[in-house]
């Protein structure tokens, strides 16, 4: 059972670098990404959340999260290092390869891994790496599923899917969460809300939402788990995290003016390359056309900051047929009120977008340091008595999923399978009795010592 957090708080990472760009800026990008997550873990934030994409310039310059996340997980010593998202469809990893890849992180960092899955939507990715869209979430459902029994069978008893056939292996290393890291899948919409519900997953949304559209989504992922959760996985995480933009400032106009420009760009890019862009790879300029489609409607950041004072924007700002969140940008005392909103909706983690679009790492520092000492320490106050509420309510529906899973998962009986070496198979197709006599005494002097390689077979 994986019951983590009440009302915890992450940090989100796409890597986003809008142009332009020098040589130097991608390396400034992920150190500074380093030292916000340290830094981060220093004043108590729990969690790191990193992206996997793939050809999405600009948008999102995180393509081996794993990476990344090993490192982040040598530089913090209590901080969740959340995988928001692994893309699991076996075109873009092998699930093997995930399953070793989430297990050595896991022991790297201590067992410290979140496990969070998904598909995508872009045609720079699906189509980069040969997925159909039409069965992306096949694809993914059984990827994942692959990867989840290759972290937990011992060994892996094999695969025979339509995207995925593997013969059984013994997957090592095994993570050190048993039966494996919390599983999260990413969200935007209503009905993967449910299916994160009905396969006992956490729900990541990555829908910037009001509190009060996430009371309903919170309810509705309760009922359909209480109802309907067969599980993917061997253990359940009934969980939703909602991701808001973030900085924080003493002076909201300051706040707004800092935050809202990359704020803003985040949902800007995104509909780019998943809704209304028309990209060329390597010459189109996402932010200068950003920048221009933003100043035709009135809503450059100096104008937004006017706004601001003149107390005529709200917490969304409306452009055309476009909304822009405000979310948690503003002071903390308004930041404060607004996510305790979220923690009245039932909502699990708030994920904070702060590094987005050219937003200042020294901003990002500095909304860091008030959050950790002026937001945080409520929170945590009331955070060991909400997960223990959590825990009985939901014990129950918890039992009778697993009792669900139980019933439909039999692990294959594969007999005295093995798999012999090049050579033995060799000796074998060829019926040589004499290099299987080689073979053996090969074997007596390797463990007798004796290193010379007579057949000139290890390369």
């Amino acid at each position: 059972m994986c019951l983590h957090s009440a009302m915890k708080f992450g940090l989100f990472y796409e890597h986003q670098m809008g142009r332009p760009w020098d040589d130097g800026s991608e390396l400034r990008l992920i150190q500074d990404a380093l030292t916000q997550v340290e830094f981060a873990d220093s004043v108590g934030i729990q969690y790191v959340w990193e992206v996997e994409h793939h050809f999405l310039e600009e948008y999102s310059h995180s393509s081996a999260p794993e990476v990344f996340l090993a490192a982040c997980s040598q530089r913090t010593k209590n901080m969740r290092l959340g995988h928001g998202i692994v893309l699991t469809a076996p075109q873009f990893n092998h699930p093997a390869r995930t399953a070793e890849r989430i297990s050595m992180l896991d022991l790297v960092s201590n067992g410290r891994v979140e496990f969070g899955s998904g598909e995508s939507s872009s045609e720079a990715e699906l189509a980069g790496f040969g997925v159909n869209p039409l069965e992306k979430r096949d694809a993914w459902l059984e990827g994942l599923e692959t990867a989840l029994r290759c972290m937990v069978e011992t060994p892996f008893t094999g695969v025979e899917g339509k995207y995925v056939t593997m013969p059984p292996r013994n997957v090592i290393p095994k993570p050190k969460q048993t039966p494996h890291p919390p599983l999260w899948v990413a969200c935007s919409r209503r009905d993967t809300i449910l299916l994160a519900a009905q396969k006992g997953m956490g729900a990541l949304t990555f829908a910037f939402i009001d509190p009060e559209e996430a009371v309903n989504w919170v309810s509705e992922y309760e009922r359909t788990f209480a109802a309907e959760c067969v599980p993917v996985g061997f253990a359940v995480n009934p969980q939703v995290a909602c991701v808001s933009p973030m900085m924080l400032h003493h002076d909201e106009s300051e706040a707004i003016r800092r935050g809202a420009e990359g704020g803003n760009f985040f949902g800007y890019s995104l509909g780019h390359f998943y809704v209304f862009g028309d990209h060329h790879p390597g010459k189109t300029d996402v932010w200068a056309e950003y920048v221009e489609r933003r100043a035709a409607q009135g809503y450059d950041p100096d104008a937004v900051a006017a706004a601001v004072k003149a107390g005529t924007l709200g917490a969304k700002q409306a452009s055309g047929d476009t909304t822009g969140l405000r979310g948690s940008i503003g002071t903390p005392t308004q930041v404060r009120e607004y996510l305790r909103r979220f923690e009245e909706a039932g909502v699990d983690q708030v994920i904070f977008v702060l590094q987005a679009g050219r937003n200042e790492h020294e901003h990002i520092m500095e909304s860091i340091e008030i959050f950790g000492k002026e937001v945080l320490p409520e929170f945590l106050e009331r955070d060991a008595a909400q997960v223990a509420a959590k825990a009985k309510r939901l014990a129950p529906a918890i039992e009778a999923a697993m009792e669900r899973r139980a019933a439909i998962y039999q692990p294959k009986d594969i007999g005295d399978y093995s798999f012999p070496a090049l050579p033995k198979q060799w000796a074998k197709a060829m019926g040589s009795k004499e290099l299987e006599t080689t073979l053996d005494q090969w074997a007596d002097d390797r463990a007798a010592g004796k290193r010379e390689d007579s057949l000139g077979i290890i390369g």
